[in-house]
C-alpha cells in the first residue's frame, strides 16, 4: 500500500470515529440525556486525596469528576481510569448498583468524555484504591478522539498548538506549569516579605524605553495616536520610586518584535524591581537569594539537573567582572589599553570578532564577552562592570567612568538576569538619551527614544537606586529542566498552519 492510499484509508478510518461519536451524542439527546444540558457538578474531592487519605475515607461517600482516560468491560462490570487535574483515580461500576438503564447507557460513552461518579472509597482485591460508583453520569461527550495511547502526542508543533491536548495525555507536562505557578508564588511571598510593593505599570508606552529592543506598534483610534507595547517597565517603575515608594516590582508581560528561537517568544514574562537606598552589589544579593528559595521550593534543594548537567544554585554565586572574565577565556586584558578603541580593534581583529565601524573600545569588550565567555558560565555567575556604550540607563563607576555599575547572572550559559546601579543624574541620562537617537538615527531600532516626562521625573531627585530584572520564563525553564521557551509557556507564539 502507497503513503497515499495509507493517508486516505486513516483520514476515511477518522471520519467514521468521528460520525460514530456524533451518531452517540445524538442518541443521548434523543433520550433526553444531552451532556451539554448539565451545568455543574457536586465534586467533592479529588484523585490524590483519596489516594493520600485512604485510610480516613475508606467507606465514606465521594463525589469525584473528571476525564474517562481508559475503559475495562467485564460483562456486568467495568473499570474506569478517570483523571482529574490531581492524577488518576480507578473507577468500579457495576450494574446492579447503577441500573441496568445508566449500565447500558455506558454503550454511548466513549474514552475522553468527562463524568461524574458518586460513590464509596475502598480497594479492590488486587489492592489498587478506587471508588465503587453508586451513581455516574455523563457531564460533556468528548467528539474528538484522544492520541493513541502508546503513541500519545509527540510532535512538539502540535503540542503547542494543541495545547489542551497535550496537557490531557501528557501529564508531566501539567507539573512544569504546576511548577512554574510556584516559582511565581514563591517570588511575590519573597519579595513581599522584604516589604516591595507589587504594582502594574502601562504596557500601552508612547515610548519603547527601558530596554534596547524593536517593539510593536499598535495604534489607538479615539486618539488617533501610534502606541508601543511595552519592551520593559524600567522606566515607570523609576517614576515610582522617584514618588518616594521606594520598594517596588512588577510580574508581567512584555513585548519584543524580535526574532524566535528556544530562548525567545515575542511575548515574555519578566520580574522586574526596584530599591531605592541600595546599589548592584544588594541587588545580587537579592537576585541569588530569590533563586535559591525558588530552587529550594520547587525542586526540593539548590543542586539540580539541567539536560543532564548538573547546576548548583547554592549560595554564593560566583562574581566576575566582564574584563575579568575576558581575560580568564582569551587572555586578552581590555583594562591594560582602557578606552583606547585602536588597541581593542585590533585586538577584536586577532580574535576574529565581528567589529562594526561604529564600536568603540566598550562596545568591542562586550562583543569579546558575548562571543568568547558566555558559551562558558555553565554554573551561575554574576558578570558586573559593563561598558558605559551598552548601559544607557546605569550609574557609571566613579574610579571607571568608562564603565558602569550594572551586572548579568549567566547559568546554563544564557543570560537569567540584568541588573544596575540606577542612573539617577538627569544631565548625564540626557546626554545618553541623545547619543542613543544618534544610533536610532543611524538605522539601529532597537536604541532608545527620549522620554522626556522620565528626565522630568529625574529632576524632581531619585535616590541612589538598585534595579534588576529577570525572565521568568528562563528561571521556568531551569527549574523544571526545560530545553525550550515554548515548554514553559502554556499557548506560545505559533505561525497559523494555513500560512
Amino acid at each position: 500500500m502507497s503513503e497515499i492510499e495509507q493517508e486516505t484509508l486513516e483520514q476515511s478510518d477518522l471520519s467514521e470515529l468521528l460520525q460514530i461519536r456524533r451518531d452517540k451524542l445524538s442518541a443521548l439527546q434523543q433520550e433526553g440525556h444531552d451532556p451539554f444540558y448539565v451545568n455543574t457538578s457536586g465534586k467533592d474531592t479529588n484523585a490524590s486525596v483519596i489516594h493520600e487519605s485512604f485510610e480516613e475515607l475508606e467507606g465514606k461517600d465521594v463525589c469525584i469528576a473528571g476525564r474517562i482516560m481508559s475503559w475495562r468491560d467485564m460483562g456486568k462490570a467495568s473499570f474506569l481510569d478517570l483523571h482529574d487535574r490531581s492524577g488518576r483515580i480507578q473507577v468500579y461500576v457495576k450494574i446492579n448498583d447503577v441500573g441496568e438503564d445508566v449500565y447500558h447507557g455506558l454503550s454511548k460513552w466513549d474514552i475522553g468524555d468527562l463524568a461524574e461518579v458518586k460513590g464509596f472509597v475502598f480497594k479492590t482485591r488486587r489492592g489498587e484504591i478506587s471508588v465503587h460508583a453508586r451513581e455516574i453520569r455523563l457531564l460533556a461527550k468528548s467528539l474528538l478522539p484522544l492520541p493513541e495511547k502508546h503513541h500519545g502526542l509527540k510532535d512538539t508543533d502540535l503540542r503547542y498548538r494543541q495545547r489542551y491536548v497535550d496537557l490531557i495525555v501528557n501529564p508531566e507536562v501539567k507539573q512544569t506549569f504546576v511548577k512554574r505557578s510556584q516559582i511565581i508564588k514563591t517570588i511575590r511571598d519573597f519579595l513581599d516579605d522584604l516589604d516591595f510593593i507589587e504594582v502594574e505599570t502601562p504596557i500601552l508606552n508612547t515610548i519603547p524605553g527601558g530596554a534596547a529592543a524593536r517593539p510593536f506598534i499598535t495604534h489607538h483610534n479615539t486618539l488617533d495616536l501610534d502606541l508601543y507595547l511595552r519592551i520593559a517597565p524600567e522606566l515607570y517603575l523609576k517614576r515610582l520610586i522617584v514618588g518616594g515608594m521606594e520598594r517596588v516590582y512588577e510580574i508581567g508581560r512584555q513585548f519584543r518584535n524580535e526574532g524566535m528561537s528556544v530562548k525567545h517568544n515575542p511575548e515574555f514574562t519578566t520580574i522586574e524591581l526596584y530599591q531605592a537606598y541600595t546599589d548592584y552589589h544588594g541587588m545580587m544579593d537579592i537576585t541569588e537569594r530569590m533563586i535559591n528559595t525558588c530552587a529550594k521550593k520547587v525542586c526540593g534543594g539548590d543542586t539540580i539537573t539541567y539536560q543532564g548537567e548538573e547546576i548548583s544554585l547554592s549560595l554564593p554565586f560566583a562574581r566576575m567582572s566582564m574584563n575579568e572574565a575576558v581575560k580568564k577565556y582569551t587572555g586578552v586584558d581590555f583594562d591594560s589599553f582602557a578606552g583606547d578603541t585602536p588597541k581593542a580593534q585590533a585586538a577584536a581583529k586577532e580574535m576574529g570578532l565581528p567589529v562594526e565601524p561604529h564600536h568603540v573600545w566598550g562596545d568591542i569588550l562586550n562583543l569579546a564577552f558575548e562571543e568568547k565567555v558566555e558559551e562558558n558560565l555553565l554554573q551561575p555567575t554574576f558578570i558586573y562592570d559593563y561598558p558605559v556604550e551598552v548601559s544607557p540607563l546605569t550609574k557609571r563607576k566613579q574610579d571607571r567612568p568608562e564603565l558602569v555599575e550594572r551586572f548579568e547572572l549567566f547559568i546554563t550559559r544564557r543570560e537569567l538576569a540584568n541588573a544596575y546601579t540606577e542612573l539617577n543624574d538627569p544631565l548625564d541620562q540626557r546626554e545618553r538619551f541623545e547619543y542613543q537617537m544618534k544610533l536610532r538615527d543611524a538605522g539601529d531600532e532597537e536604541a532608545n527614544m527620549i522620554d522626556e516626562d522620565f528626565l522630568t521625573a529625574l529632576e524632581y531627585g531619585m535616590p541612589p537606586t538598585g534595579g534588576m530584572g529577570m525572565g521568568i520564563d528562563r528561571l521556568a525553564m531551569l527549574l523544571t529542566d526545560s530545553s525550550s521557551i515554548r515548554d514553559v509557556l502554556l499557548f506560545p507564539t505559533m505561525k497559523p498552519l494555513n500560512q
